[in-house]
Formats: C-alpha cells, sequence, structure tokens
C-alpha cells in the first residue's frame, strides 16, 4: 500500500504558543486513522494543516505522494474535509450549496445527481429547499456530509464527524467509512467518542500537548501502556494523565 498522508516535523506555532510540537505521521492508503487527544491537544490544528487551510511553522507535507506547498490547489481537489463546526453560507438554501460545490469541483451534474439522492435517502436529508440559517446543526452537518461524499474523494479527514448526528445518521457514516476504506479511500478522522476509535480504526495515535506521545494498533497501544486487556479509554487517560484522579474526584462530588 501506498502512503497517503506524509508529515514530518509538523510544527505550528501562535506567537510564543507551540500548538503542534514536531508531530511525524505515516499513513498507508486505505487506513482508518484515528487521532486522539483532550480538548486543545493540537487535533484541529494538524487536521487544518494537513488539509491547507493552515499554514505550518515548520515541517513538511505529502498528501497523495504530493508536496502540499506545492501542489495546494491539486490535492484540495483529491481530498475531502468535514470540519467539526459545518461553515455554510447562511443565506443559500440546501439544493444551491450543492450546487456551488458542483461548480467548483468540476462535477458532471448528471452522473453526481444520482448520487446526491442516495446519499439524501440515507441520512434523511429531505430539506434541500430549507434556507442553511434555518437548518440545525445536525442537518448542517449532514448537509456538509452529503456535499463531501457525493464526490468520493482519496483521502477523507473528518474532525469530530458524529457530532450532531442522530443515531441512525452517525451508524451509516460509519459503515460508509468502513466500506470506503476497504475499496482504497483513506480515512483520518479525530473523535472524543472513544468506542468509535476503538471498533472502527485500524491504527490510532494519541497527541497531548502538541506531541505525539504514542501510536500504532489497539494491541499496540495496549503494550506501550502494559495492559493487555484494557479498553482505549483506560489507554487513553493513562498515556495523557487525565486519568489519575477521576475516582477520587468522583467521590468529593
Amino acid at each position: 500500500m501506498s502512503i497517503t498522508i506524509e508529515a514530518r516535523n509538523l510544527v505550528k506555532e501562535f506567537g510564543n504558543f507551540r500548538a503542534v510540537n514536531g508531530v511525524n505521521l505515516s499513513i498507508n492508503q486505505g487506513e482508518i486513522y484515528g487521532f486522539l487527544g483532550p480538548n486543545g491537544a493540537g487535533k484541529t490544528t494538524t487536521i487544518r494543516m494537513l488539509t491547507g487551510t493552515l499554514k505550518p511553522t515548520y515541517g513538511e507535507i505529502k498528501i497523495l505522494g504530493l508536496d502540499l506547498s506545492k501542489k495546494e490547489i491539486e490535492i484540495k481537489s483529491r481530498i475531502g474535509v468535514v470540519p467539526d463546526e459545518p461553515r455554510i453560507y447562511p443565506n443559500l438554501r440546501g439544493f444551491e450549496f450543492l450546487d456551488f460545490v458542483i461548480e467548483i469541483y468540476k462535477l458532471n451534474r448528471k452522473k453526481i445527481k444520482e448520487r446526491i439522492n442516495e446519499l439524501c435517502e440515507v441520512f434523511g436529508v429531505n430539506y434541500l429547499d430549507k434556507t442553511i440559517s434555518d437548518m440545525s446543526h445536525g442537518m448542517k452537518q449532514k448537509l456538509y456530509l452529503v456535499s463531501v461524499l457525493m464526490r468520493k474523494p482519496e483521502i477523507l479527514f473528518l474532525d469530530e464527524p458524529t457530532v450532531g448526528l442522530d443515531a441512525k445518521s452517525a451508524k451509516i457514516l460509519k459503515m460508509l467509512l468502513q466500506k470506503y476504506s476497504s475499496e482504497g479511500s483513506t480515512v483520518f478522522m479525530t473523535t472524543h467518542v472513544l468506542e468509535i476509535a476503538e471498533k472502527m480504526c485500524t491504527r490510532i495515535g494519541i497527541i497531548n500537548k502538541g506531541t505525539l506521545i504514542a501510536e500504532g494498533t489497539l494491541a499496540e497501544l495496549r503494550s506501550v501502556a502494559n495492559k493487555t486487556q484494557a479498553s482505549l479509554e483506560d489507554i487513553f487517560l493513562q498515556l495523557t494523565a487525565d486519568g489519575e484522579d477521576i475516582e477520587a474526584i468522583v467521590k468529593e462530588l
């Protein structure tokens, strides 16, 4: 399998604050890679650098074998990004937003229409006539997912993709991501729902305070944590040092 996402010594500084500190990544085609960390650990900043919406302070990024600093437009035409907060022009209606995406990516309107209909049906998007400003967070999230999945990108970057989704839509999304992975697409996702990462991800990276502190399969992470039967939640809390006083704190409440 070829490497589809590669980062070398990735650093991002905001003034005197180093949000991402020397992260190295090497992710193969067809992997579902879970990128986990506490709030403020550097997950979203890393995704924004990998997708070209934020320039790194230092480091190199290659996506699909292409240098992001030199081939940004080509790379963006081949990847799909679902942010944690769907930012869509509020005055557009749903179908106008999808038409806008079709025009931007120069898609075959006739071919893409059938796929839009299929995705809208499975996600329950029956509100394309509604103005986006009148949609709930979950409705906008599903519309944004349709706008990305309809293109069948070679790499999917998803930042907390199940937030705001109902249980049925979240289940469908998870099944679709596994299907796309089996067909050769690469999935890079962050999530706070550790059960999702445990069940879905081929490999998992854990970032804390801007540094990638552990990476591997669940079995490899258990080895790092010296807990052969531990859940990902237990491993995560141990490695990020967030689980030390949980029981004591709960007893005091």
